[in-house]
């Protein structure tokens, strides 16, 4: 399509969650307020892990990153809806829409290989505990962060340089706090089949493979704790999982619930609802998870806490 017969658009307008009227000051506060929160319990398990020599295995470093990757994607969106809360709905260049939305991918693709990651080695602690240590060494760990994140860019390159090749005239408000594909598709006066197939490219291997992989991974590690003789040893076996089970069970929820099976045009609101729990919520949930059920970092932070009680510190 000939550009010339067209106003190219160069800022969208995001409506934001429209006119709050008087709640607009406590949606604020009660946003922000989690948004610490989550920033401050994912720097938590971060610290932790990078502090506590008992928490220097695998899982926590995956735990770690998966914490990073969380302070990422809701630094990335949090902050302007914030903003756009105050305001009531603001405007936003197209290059840094597209930004916004280019580093709202890459924390989401290393998240569903992280956590694919996790599962692996939940799959060898409990199908094969004697190779263990061989498997998940140093080595092996850092390769696999590595190719989370190193994936986590690329693929979501592939869908950012396909969305730049788009000529946006068809309006410019969308209808949501953030920058999203689906309203800036609406946008387009271009064909969307480079950015169809870029997606496609992405989601398959890289979103729905790691979760194929997650099911199968448990699948395994349930039949294998259920041919655990005595009752203590299923229940400490089950008790390593439940976290990064839960955690799974979370975030693929909310993640198809806004991209495999949304909710329809009319229901904006709703649509909106989900992304507030996937964006804001979610970050707190997941560490809160791990500190709250697993023993150890419990353990960490009493710890800490214990050294930094005030007459401690006067007898140091």
């Amino acid at each position: 399509m000939d550009k010339r017969n067209h106003s190219t658009i160069t800022e969208f307008f995001l409506l934001g969650f429209g006119n709050l009227h008087n709640f607009r000051i406590l949606v604020f506060t009660l946003f922000l307020v989690v948004h610490i929160m989550a920033l401050t319990a994912n720097l938590l398990v971060i610290v932790l892990v990078g502090v506590t020599h008992s928490l220097h295995s695998p899982m926590y470093v995956f735990l770690s990153q998966l914490s990073l990757s969380e302070i990422m994607f809701t630094s990335n969106i949090v902050p302007n809806m914030l903003w756009l809360i105050l305001v009531g709905g603001g405007e936003v260049s197209v290059a840094r829409c597209l930004s916004q939305f280019y580093l709202l991918g890459v924390p989401t693709i290393a998240q569903c290989l992280l956590l694919a990651a996790m599962s692996f080695d939940r799959h060898v602690a409990i199908c094969r505990p004697l190779h263990y240590t061989i498997i998940m060494t140093l080595t092996h760990q850092l390769q696999m962060v590595t190719s989370c994140w190193f994936l986590g860019f690329t693929m979501s390159s592939v869908v950012y340089i396909s969305l730049r090749k788009l000529d946006f005239c068809s309006g410019n408000v969308i209808n949501h706090f953030y920058c999203d594909i689906a309203p800036l598709l609406r946008l387009s006066c271009s064909s969307t089949s480079s950015v169809d197939v870029a997606t496609a490219v992405v989601a398959f291997p890289i979103v729905l493979s790691p979760f194929t992989f997650i099911v199968i991974s448990y699948v395994s590690i349930i039949r294998a704790i259920l041919k655990i003789p005595s009752t203590t040893g299923r229940h400490k076996a089950f008790s390593t999982c439940s976290s990064h089970l839960i955690i799974v069970c979370t975030y693929y929820g909310t993640l198809s619930s806004i991209y495999i099976f949304p909710p329809r045009d009319n229901s904006i609101n709703l649509n909106k609802g989900l992304s507030v729990l996937y964006t804001l919520v979610t970050p707190l949930f997941n560490p809160l998870i791990y500190c709250l059920r697993n023993q150890d970092i419990r353990g960490a932070i009493l710890k800490y806490i214990q050294d930094l009680r005030p007459w401690k510190l006067i007898e140091n």
